[in-house]
């Protein structure tokens, strides 16, 4: 039998079993569907629509040709990547998952990038958001504020060797690069002129621009909420047929050979398939700090594989492969473990003495708890931010496809 017939197999066993679990447990599947829809509606949508739509906009007027063209001795000897790539990066840092393999995917089909450059780029610049690392893991669920600097300073720094180790990745177009010659300084001229030509060039009026990147960015989101709910659901099945648990005799085995608590086994895995669920799992084992600091690193780094699926979604509609992508992944899931345990005495130990009881003063602005209420404000506000959105998202997309058609 070939390959191609067992995957259709496989494929077709695992869908059905999928669906028989989910009919015998239809209470749970709710619960679970429902957590994930609430992670949606209260973060995320609110969270990453605002940079989908400003990147949108940003694109269409040649800002990012004019932030490429700056930022090109920069990124392109270090990263072997066009200076986009810095904005890119900036944006991925800022509005976390999956917002970097959306702006790759983007740049790359306006043809600012090649293939291989765009697989390099978006291999380091998916992170977790600020929010979300201080707010939800470091103080919803580790209730610690301080562990905020060492998660953020692992991961970020944890997306930097990425792509150090990501430069060297396809060999293939060396040659094309050997004759090209780049600036070695940035020059304001032709950075300026880009943005021109680009705006010139750019034939649709502000409106329509601005009705594009709505439409775009939410139909985004709504592919990202659907399989945030699936994974949710996905987990949860897991756990109760007992595979979780399976898995977790597996991955205990590889703990103890690193010297890692065995009882974090369970959260490893469910924090491989949805990040949020796993990292709360973690500040909840009983284990040593810097056990559960270093699998939490893992799991941010790693990001799961829902938001895996995300990206692949998204890739999809491009050239850009999803396979260093996923290696890329792993690689930062180590990095940032290793960069976690070596930091953890001064980013921790080391300020938590001095200061045991709030942020360090450069982190914070009037308050030490900034990053607790910012993230309380955030789901306070996010469904609110959310419906509304949709209603003009309805509205734009009815007027264009419905009322046009009808008229």
């Amino acid at each position: 039998m070939s390959l191609s017939k067992l995957k259709t197999i496989f494929i077709a066993i695992f869908i059905g079993g999928l669906t028989v679990a989910i009919i015998l447990n239809p209470e749970q599947s709710l619960v679970a569907s429902t957590r994930g829809l609430k992670i949606w509606w209260e973060v995320v949508f609110p969270s990453l629509l605002p940079f989908f739509i400003v990147s949108e906009l940003l694109i269409g007027f040649g800002v990012v040709k004019f932030i490429g063209v700056l930022l090109e001795p920069l990124m392109r000897p270090i990263f072997r990547v066009p200076g986009v790539g810095g904005f890119v990066w900036a944006m991925g840092m800022a509005s976390g998952n999956p917002a970097g393999a959306k702006l790759t995917a983007r740049i790359r089909q306006e043809k600012q990038i090649s293939s291989i450059q765009a697989e390099r780029l978006v291999s380091f610049t998916s992170s977790s958001n600020p929010l979300f690392i201080f707010g939800a893991v470091a103080v919803g669920f580790f209730g610690e504020p301080s562990l905020g600097i060492l998660l953020a300073a692992s991961h970020y720094l944890g997306n930097l060797c990425v792509g150090l180790t990501m430069r060297f990745y396809g060999g293939s177009e060396k040659q094309l690069e050997r004759g090209k010659k780049y600036r070695l300084l940035p020059s304001i001229k032709l950075a300026f002129k880009e943005l021109h030509l680009t705006r010139i060039n750019e034939t649709r009026p502000l409106g329509k621009m601005l009705g594009d990147a709505v439409i775009s960015s939410i139909q985004t989101l709504l592919m990202i909420g659907g399989f945030i709910i699936l994974f949710s659901v996905f987990n949860q099945i897991m756990a109760l047929v007992n595979i979780t648990d399976w898995i977790a005799a597996v991955f205990s085995g590889i703990l103890s050979l690193l010297h890692l608590a065995t009882s974090l086994s369970v959260p490893l895995i469910t924090g491989i398939f949805e990040i949020t669920l796993g990292n709360q799992l973690v500040s909840e084992a009983t284990a040593d700090l810097l056990d559960k600091v270093m699998i939490a690193s893992f799991i941010l780094a790693f990001g799961g594989l829902s938001i895996q699926a995300q990206v692949a979604s998204i890739l999809a509609d491009t050239d850009i492969r999803f396979q260093p992508f996923f290696i890329a992944r792993i690689l930062q899931g180590v990095y940032s473990s290793v960069i976690a345990y070596f930091l953890f005495k001064p980013l921790y130990l080391d300020l938590k003495a001095e200061n045991p009881n709030s942020l360090p003063v450069f982190l914070m602005e009037h308050s030490p708890d900034w990053a607790k209420d910012y993230w309380e404000l955030t789901i306070h506000l996010g469904p609110l931010v959310t419906i509304i959105s949709l209603f003009v998202y309805i509205y734009l997309y009815g007027k264009r496809n419905v009322f046009t058609k009808t008229t």
